[in-house]
């Protein structure tokens, strides 16, 4: 018996300190190196305080500023303790009217827009913590940030532009704004005379 015993002693040993040890140390240190503001979890700081992070949806419910994805993460919106979708099909009927629920809060917010409703601003992702949302989606709502700011639609959409990101690798997925970014951009930026 104890000649079983010991190499499974040992064989348990070796890959604890392999597998529990060594292997997330290396790929720690490794990602330090590699992607350091990324393992750091890229928060941004304004003024030594953190605002968030540009890896993490946040919510943002005022009109002067872009809203991001909806977030499926319980108790609380972008719950980054509670990643998760809300795993109903299409064609549920709770998932047909939360949809609902938002195109009508988006129209009510902005009624004056007659551009189709990107399905990204009445969807939630995967994790429920996109942080990203596409250019369509920004362009929708550059007119009520516009009015909000009491900008020219013209400085806010070139406002997009320029934070808009590329796709992975040049072709995978599609160009996409980080929520967060824009946002911080338009606190910075001064009003251009309106015409």
């Amino acid at each position: 018996m104890s000649s079983h015993l010991r190499p499974a002693v040992v064989v348990f040993g070796a890959l604890t300190l392999i597998c529990g040890v060594i292997y997330p140390l290396a790929v720690t240190g490794i990602g330090a190196v590699a992607f350091p503001a990324q393992a750091a979890g890229s928060i941004v700081e304004i003024d030594g305080r953190a605002v968030g992070s540009t890896l993490i949806g946040q919510s943002f419910s005022s009109p002067k500023y872009f809203w991001g994805r909806p977030s499926a993460t319980g108790p609380m919106p972008d719950n980054a303790a509670g990643s998760g979708g809300s795993n109903l099909g299409s064609n549920n009927a709770a998932q047909l009217d939360a949809v609902k629920g938002r195109i009508d809060a988006l129209k009510a917010a902005d009624p004056g827009n007659t551009l189709p409703v990107p399905v990204d601003l009445v969807t939630a992702s995967g994790s429920g913590l996109d942080p990203e949302i596409s250019v369509a989606a920004a362009r929708y709502q550059a007119g009520r940030v516009a009015a909000a700011r009491r900008m020219p639609a013209e400085q806010v959409l070139a406002m997009i532009d320029g934070s808009r990101l590329k796709q992975y690798f040049g072709f995978f997925g599609e160009p996409r704004v980080n929520v967060l970014e824009l946002n911080l951009a338009l606190d910075r930026a001064k009003p251009a005379t309106k015409q």
